[in-house]
């Protein structure tokens, strides 16, 4: 294994996607189910997602789901990728991760972002608009106020105030500079787009200002990676995801994962077929030495200290032992106890 991977944290995001025969609160409980296994296999952090209105995925209360994921689990941090703030009051998301902290204190984090809404539809069902996403930094800047009790309203966030949460930002468009100028940690995706996203670490870097939450920057890179014993089968495990993204590109809905074995046998539109191919391209994916390779890659151009791995798929068996491999190529050990970073 080489020293840069050896210095990697390895974590997992899961979005409960829905599969097809498969209702959403199995979707839900696999989530909780697949937290306590990546837990056992030594990964760092377990994250879930908010999505509204989306009949393909599940993780529409991300606070809610990571406190079920808390309580199921023992030393794996727990946190959310992301909580979008523009679809909330900051005081309620404080309010939220105050207890989570106080609950399970030292493993909960706060993934942030600026999405709001998948939809038009989705949007007024919220009450907001593509707008509201233009003043992120304030909404984030407001939103650190209630843990340091510094907010200009006179209201006190219990049990919120004077508790460390670590707070991250989703880095999409301009998110790299926010998230710099603010002294935050950065989750900035995909893989599939290297040279963007490399693009945003450099700003990111350039930008960075410490923080009372961050001395020096933190990068953590987040994408598909898929790992089995042959290159083929590790190329399968991607096929649903792909469908399904090419499907909501040409159709406006998400639909729920189809087995590999249907989509590999689907008659496609050239421009459906165009959708699909690009949401292949560029994935991690492959035998254990393959992707090693490429993760030794990816970590030397980017510095990144953490992957946060997004992998998607039908197969629930195909999709643990993907985890399981990397888990072995990365070299973690289960049973380390959780910490403040």
């Amino acid at each position: 294994m080489s020293s840069v991977i050896a210095q990697t944290r390895f974590s997992v995001l899961d979005r409960s996607r829905t599969r097809e025969g498969h209702d959403g609160p199995e979707a839900l409980r696999d989530t909780v189910r697949l937290a306590r296994d990546v837990e056992a296999l030594g990964y760092h952090r377990f994250w879930v997602s908010e999505h509204h209105g989306v009949p393909g995925v599940a993780g529409s209360a991300p606070t809610v789901l990571a406190a079920a994921v808390a309580a199921a689990t023992r030393t794996i941090r727990v946190g959310t990728g992301g909580v979008m703030l523009p679809n909330h009051q900051s005081l309620v998301v404080a309010e939220q991760f105050g207890v989570l902290e106080s609950l399970f204190p030292g493993r909960i984090d706060m993934g942030l972002g600026r999405s709001v809404g998948f939809t038009d539809g989705v949007r007024k069902a919220l009450g907001r608009d593509k707008h509201d996403a233009e003043d992120f930094a304030a909404r984030l800047a407001d939103l650190l106020a209630w843990f340091r009790g510094t907010s200009g309203t006179g209201v006190r966030a219990r049990p919120a105030e004077g508790l460390t949460v670590p707070p991250y930002v989703l880095a999409m468009g301009e998110g790299a500079t926010i998230a710099a100028e603010a002294g935050l940690p950065m989750v900035i995706g995909d893989l599939r787009s290297r040279e963007k996203m490399l693009h945003g670490i450099d700003q990111y870097r350039a930008a960075f200002r410490p923080s009372p939450w961050l001395a020096e920057p933190y990068v953590v890179i987040s994408g598909n990676v898929a790992v089995a014993g042959t290159e083929e089968a590790a190329r399968r495990l991607l096929l649903p995801e792909a469908w399904s993204m090419a499907y909501s590109r040409t159709h406006g809905t998400f639909p729920p994962l189809a087995p590999a074995e249907r989509v590999a046998s689907l008659t496609m539109t050239e421009k459906e077929r165009g959708f699909y191919e690009a949401g292949l391209r560029g994935q991690l994916h492959g035998t254990e030495e393959q992707v090693a390779d490429e993760l030794e890659a990816v970590l030397k151009e980017s510095g990144a200290q953490e992957v946060l791995v997004t992998t998607s798929t039908y197969d629930r068996v195909g999709l643990l032992d993907s985890f399981r491999r990397l888990a072995r190529l990365a070299g973690l050990t289960p049973g380390g106890g959780p910490d403040r970073s």
